[in-house]
């Protein structure tokens, strides 16, 4: 890979400035879920648009959505044969509570040793300003070598509700080749990684209805069938013996893991006590045959998330409940859709549920997994990109988790998510005390350097 020294040196010049726009955009309180936040979420959108328009950005609008607002701008002076990339964000950020576990004022930041601790500094502010010094360093040296385009969102901390939407009725203006999402991590400080997989997510709520309403257990026990006993029956049998999910049909569109993508995972510094010692646990669960990282990573499961019936409150009483609900949450694979895994739960339901109860299943949210190729270009690049950046050949991982704006963009426009970003296990997202390690930035700025100019060969 060519080494694009004159952004590296410009941008390794200019590290001082870069924290201070950090530390600008992090004062900014971009609480998504939170009413009285709302201008500053409009405040935060147009800081965004003003480091898009100094870039030389044209044009860069900041859009009306039914919530808030998301940013765009484009660079397109690269012609017709370069390739272009549709940049993902979003500027919003998580509630701060509890307020009194944190070390120092959430949106006043503070640096600590190497980190920058300050709500969103990690998820994903911090991402952002690497990506906008990343193209600044480009810009004024040795030029932009690609097409950009910036979709900057203000929802993501609340589901990305009006991001469909937005990307439907804009998909002329946002067509590209692939989407580089900056919303992701690395696995340590020493260790870069690609994402090449995200899981999906079908979540549901089961509910059962026995009597018209709660009963005297010592009057009615034995000769009423009890809800919460018949939902504790059910969520028993979703799984067999071997820990496999027990639903008909459920496997049957689970893409089987390839023999290097079992090796790719078998590389990382994940074994058995990695996750024992992470979770705090004394012992590890799940489906039989596969190793704790594929279990958490790469295989579907099916999850209870709570369950409500009759009394719960402090001493005893004595009833027969009317009715339980527990809810339920799958993750998906490759090529799985909550679709199809809600027509399996409702035919487990009507094989399993006995005609004692009436029962309902809605589904509450869904989202598609999301993959790319080991092998495609845009892997290839950013893993010298990294490779250049860190001093080290970057490992392959996957995600347990759900990214939804993910699997909207491969539905509504066609391609792919590139998932490079720098953020740490122990960032602690969405808890107090959330931090981005200072190193990571000035490394992922240089890595996005690497990567965007080495884009178009």
């Amino acid at each position: 890979m060519h080494e694009p020294q004159s952004a590296l040196d410009f941008a390794r010049q200019h590290r001082g400035a870069a924290l201070e726009d950090l530390k600008e955009f992090l004062r900014i309180p971009s609480i998504s879920t939170l009413p009285e936040h709302k201008p500053d979420l409009v405040r935060a959108s147009n800081w965004v648009a003003d480091q898009l328009r100094q870039l030389g950005l044209e044009p860069v609008e900041v859009l009306p959505t039914a919530g808030h607002p998301v940013v765009y701008g484009e660079w397109l002076k690269s012609g017709d044969s370069a390739p272009t990339v549709l940049v993902y964000g979003h500027y919003d950020v998580q509630p701060v509570d509890p307020l009194k576990l944190w070390e120092s004022p959430p949106f006043e930041p503070a640096i600590r040793g190497e980190d920058i601790f300050a709500r969103g500094a990690s998820d994903m502010k911090g991402q952002i300003v690497a990506q906008l010094k990343a193209a600044e360093a480009l810009v004024r040296t040795s030029g932009l070598p690609v097409n950009l385009k910036f979709m900057i969102e203000g929802e993501e901390e609340i589901g990305s509700p009006n991001l469909g939407a937005f990307i439907e009725q804009q998909r002329t203006k946002l067509a590209c080749d692939f989407c580089l999402n900056l919303d992701a991590g690395v696995l340590g400080p020493d260790v870069p990684s690609l994402t090449l997989a995200l899981r999906g997510l079908a979540y549901f709520e089961v509910r059962i209805q026995g009597p018209a309403g709660d009963l005297h257990s010592g009057t009615f026990g034995g000769a009423v069938e009890n809800p919460a006993n018949v939902l504790a029956r059910l969520i028993a049998g979703m799984h067999d013996a071997a820990g496999r999910v027990a639903l008909p049909g459920f496997y049957d569109h689970v893409r089987p893991m390839t023999e290097r993508d079992r090796a790719d995972l078998a590389q990382l510094p994940q074994a058995e006590a990695w996750w024992m010692e992470q979770s705090a646990t004394k012992a590890l669960g799940g489906e039989a045959g596969f190793t704790a990282t594929e279990r958490a990573t790469s295989r579907p499961t099916l999850d209870v998330n709570g369950m409500l019936s009759g009394f719960t409150g402090a001493g005893s009483k004595t009833v027969l409940p009317a009715k339980a609900m527990a809810k339920i949450s799958t993750r998906l694979v490759p090529d799985q859709r909550p679709e199809q895994v809600h027509k399996s739960l409702i035919e487990y339901m009507r094989r399993s549920a006995p005609p004692t109860v009436d029962w309902e299943v809605e589904i509450l949210a869904g989202a598609i997994p999301g993959i790319i190729d080991r092998d495609a270009p845009e892997v290839q690049t950013a893993a010298k990109a990294l490779e250049g950046a860190w001093g080290k050949p970057a490992v392959y991982k996957r995600e347990g988790g759900t990214v939804p704006v993910v699997g909207m963009i491969q539905e509504l426009l066609g391609v792919n998510s590139l998932l490079l970003g720098f953020g740490l296990p122990d960032d602690n997202l969405h808890a107090p005390n959330e931090k981005f390690h200072l190193p990571n930035f000035y490394r992922g700025i240089e890595t996005l350097i690497r990567f965007l100019a080495a884009l178009p060969a």
